[in-house]
């Protein structure tokens, strides 16, 4: 009685301990963009003369590009978003239930390219994307984003699919059903929480990513909201580091939604996906 008494104290100091750390530097940030001024060396977590400047100012179009940078990276993140799936799912149905010449070399390579973030093939981007004429586009992002969540999210769905029971597609095609009407109609909504946790995924990524934006984004009419909230602390002169917290602060508001609608299939999927391969 006495070890499990423990065991449990142990396990809540380690729970407190965690979030603390987590929950500190979110509170720090919140509390940063309700201070007054520019600078954080004064700013606390609980200011005593809190306001919404900050938050006005980023509204306001006539000195402000924060919500074309906001309208920017929602668009990149939903193109993004729904062409991932759709690529991820088509390719992970392919190898989870077809047999064909170089499946388990492809598993491979796709282990393989997990390996290698984008950003380390950042002169090759820039390169590819100044030659076909898509530098400074967000079709250039687009492509780029959801051609590096392929290798990853497509082994992780065909790790769910197989543990779909193939006898299901076996049924459907003696009805007469195709392999378009089965991948559709049949595996594709049993593999929800799979989907859901790649759409999370790719959703997320244009809203943390900066290098790649930064290198291939010019004007700053294009930036997303990474690269644009740089721009209000690089300046040697001009830093507005409250008015960054605040912007920051907005970025979470897409994510936490699109994590709390999404959330029942999270558990389901991430388990089920890493169990398989």
């Amino acid at each position: 009685m006495k070890g499990k008494t423990l065991q449990l104290t142990l396990s809540y100091i380690v729970i407190l301990i965690v979030s603390a750390i987590i929950l500190y530097p979110i509170l720090w940030v919140i509390g940063s963009s309700f201070n007054p001024g520019n600078s954080l060396s004064g700013s606390s977590i609980f200011p005593a003369d809190a306001t919404l400047k900050h938050y006005k100012d980023l509204f306001d179009l006539e000195n402000s590009n924060y919500l074309i940078w906001y309208w920017n990276t929602l668009k990149v993140c939903i193109i993004t978003m729904v062409l991932s799936v759709i690529m991820v799912c088509l390719t992970a149905y392919s190898f989870s239930r077809f047999r064909f010449v170089g499946r388990k070399n492809g598993l491979m390579t796709f282990l393989i390219l997990q390996m290698i973030p984008n950003f380390a093939a950042l002169i090759a981007i820039y390169a590819l994307a100044n030659l076909t004429g898509l530098l400074d586009t967000h079709l250039a992002l687009i492509l780029v984003y959801t051609g590096g969540a392929i290798p990853m999210n497509t082994y992780l769905m065909k790790g769910y699919l197989d543990t779909i029971p193939k006898e299901l597609d076996e049924s459907a095609r003696m009805d007469g059903a195709g392999n378009f009407r089965i991948f559709w109609q049949i595996v594709m909504p049993l593999a929800k929480p799979m989907i859901a946790v790649v759409s999370l995924f790719t959703f997320i990524i244009p809203f943390t990513d900066f290098i790649l934006a930064r290198v291939l984004l010019r004007t700053e009419e294009k930036f997303t909201l990474a690269v644009g909230l740089y721009e209000l602390i690089a300046d040697q002169f001009g830093n507005e580091f409250t008015k960054f917290a605040a912007g920051s602060v907005m970025i979470a508001i897409p994510i936490a939604i699109m994590f709390l609608s999404l959330q029942k299939y999270f558990v389901s999927g991430l388990t089920a996906g890493g169990t398989k391969g």
